[in-house]
C-alpha cells in the first residue's frame, strides 16, 4: 500500500480528492490546522505548513513515498492578490525540499488554469487551453506564484529524479463550496425563497463537479504521468445558463436577476483541452453538468438548515 501525504485535505478539493485515493488504496495522511472527522484520511497531522520546520517534521512523521500538495491561499474574492501567494510559493519549496530528502519518489502540486494567459489573443478565440501551445503568462499574483513554484519544481524533480506533476484544475464545483461562490450562492438564495442575483453571465468557464475533479487528481498522483495536466470536462458553459440551470431545476426562475450584478472585465471563454487528462492519465468525467448541479442542489438543500444564505 503507498503511503501519501495530502495538504489541504480538509478543503472543498482536498476531501473529494482524499476520498478518491482511499477508493485506490492509498493510505492517506492528511495536513490540516483542524482535522476533520468525516474525511477518510488514515491518519491526521496537524501543522502550519508556513513554518519550515513543521512541515519538515511532518515529512519525517509520515515517511509517505507520495506527496499531494493541494493548500494554498484560498480566501474567496482576495486570493488573486494576497500577499500570502508568496508564503506560499515559499512554503511549498520548502515541503519538497523535505519530501525529497526523505526519500519520496511522486508528487504533485494543485495548480490552476489562472497560471495560463486568458488575453484572447494567447487563448485565441475558441478559448480552449492547451499545456503545451497555450502561452502560462497570468494575470494575477496568484498565478505567478503557482505558475514560478511549478516552473521550479519541474525543473528540479528532473535533476533529482522526483516524479513530478502539476495539475491545472479549472473550475470546481459541488458539495463544501465556499458559500459565496457562483453555484452556492444561486442555489442557497433560491433554496431561501430569495432573488438569486447574477451579472449578466456572458463568460464561458469549464465547470467540473469536484467528484470529478477529486478522482482526475487521484488517478493523475497514482499514475506516470509528469508535468502539467489539465483538470477539466472540455465543456463551456456561460454563467448565465449554470445560473438558469440552477433556477430551473429549482422551480424557481421567477427568482432569477441576471444582470443584477456588475460585470467583471474577464476572459470570454477559459476551456481546458482534456486529451492529456483522456488519454494520458484515463479519465472522464463522470458527471454531466445537469446532473452534477442537481447532486449539488441537493447537497445544499439538505444543509439549508445549517448555512444560512450569504
Amino acid at each position: 500500500m503507498n503511503r501519501i501525504i495530502v495538504t489541504g485535505a480538509s478543503g472543498f478539493v482536498g476531501r473529494a480528492t482524499v476520498a478518491a485515493l482511499a477508493d485506490r488504496g492509498y493510505e492517506v495522511h492528511g495536513v490540516a490546522r483542524t482535522p476533520v472527522d468525516d474525511i477518510r484520511a488514515h491518519a491526521w497531522h496537524t501543522a502550519n505548513l508556513l513554518d519550515p520546520a513543521e512541515a519538515s517534521a511532518v515529512v519525517r512523521t509520515a515517511e509517505a513515498s507520495h506527496l499531494l500538495h493541494l493548500a494554498w491561499t484560498t480566501a474567496h474574492g482576495r486570493y488573486w492578490s494576497d500577499p500570502a501567494n508568496l508564503a506560499w510559493a515559499r512554503a511549498t519549496c520548502s515541503l519538497a525540499e523535505a519530501f525529497i530528502e526523505a526519500g519520496g519518489v511522486r508528487a504533485v502540486m494543485s495548480g490552476s488554469c489562472a497560471q495560463y494567459s486568458w488575453d484572447s489573443e494567447a487563448i485565441g478565440p475558441s478559448g480552449i487551453a492547451n499545456e503545451t501551445s497555450t502561452p502560462r503568462r497570468p494575470a494575477t499574483l496568484y498565478g505567478w506564484a503557482k505558475q514560478a513554484t511549478a516552473e521550479l519544481l519541474e525543473a528540479w524533480s528532473a535533476q533529482v529524479g522526483l516524479s513530478y506533476a502539476t495539475a491545472l484544475v479549472f473550475f470546481p464545483y459541488g458539495p463544501f463550496e465556499q458559500p459565496e461562490r457562483l453555484l452556492p450562492s444561486v442555489a442557497r438564495s433560491l433554496l431561501a425563497g430569495e432573488a438569486a442575483e447574477v451579472s449578466v453571465g456572458t463568460q464561458v468557464r469549464d465547470f467540473m463537479h469536484v467528484e470529478d475533479c477529486g478522482a482526475a487528481i487521484a488517478a493523475l498522483v497514482d499514475g506516470g504521468v509528469t508535468g502539467a495536466v489539465n483538470i477539466g470536462t472540455g465543456q463551456g458553459s456561460s454563467v448565465a445558463d449554470v445560473a438558469r440551470l440552477i433556477a430551473r431545476l429549482l422551480e424557481r426562475e421567477d427568482l432569477l436577476r441576471l444582470g443584477a450584478r456588475s460585470a467583471t472585465d474577464e476572459a470570454p471563454k477559459i476551456v481546458a483541452d482534456p486529451t492529456r487528462l483522456h488519454n494520458g492519465v484515463g479519465v472522464t468525467p463522470k458527471y454531466d453538468l445537469e446532473s452534477g448541479i442537481r447532486e449539488t442542489i441537493d447537497w445544499w438543500s439538505a444543509h439549508a438548515t445549517k448555512i444560512a444564505p450569504g
